[in-house]
């Protein structure tokens, strides 16, 4: 089976754009520690310090939804919520 790949896309209010990003940061060593965590990669908008991208590579669905459920990730959502003005996430798998 095919390794689950993620784009998330986080963009930050302007005033919380440092805020965010700390946030975003938090979530880096523990994800990277998860079974079925193949690559976990945070990346800041050269000309937008406000958006943010998670590219992300899982074993399986399975993963992804621990990960999602991980206390880490429960609490990023928690302190962010008022942080961000949008998010956009896809879930895509190779097709060659």
């Amino acid at each position: 089976m095919a390794h689950l790949t993620v784009v998330a896309k986080v963009v930050a209010k302007k005033e919380s754009i440092e805020a965010l990003k700390a946030e975003l940061f938090k979530l880096i060593p523990p994800t990277r520690k998860e079974e079925g965590c193949i690559e976990y990669r945070l990346h800041q908008d050269n000309h937008d310090p406000a958006i943010f991208i998670f590219y992300e590579n899982w074993q399986n669905k399975d993963a992804l939804d621990r990960h999602m459920a991980s206390p880490h990730f429960t609490a990023y959502v928690k302190a962010t919520e008022t942080l961000m003005a949008d998010k956009a996430v896809n879930l895509m798998t190779g097709v060659e």
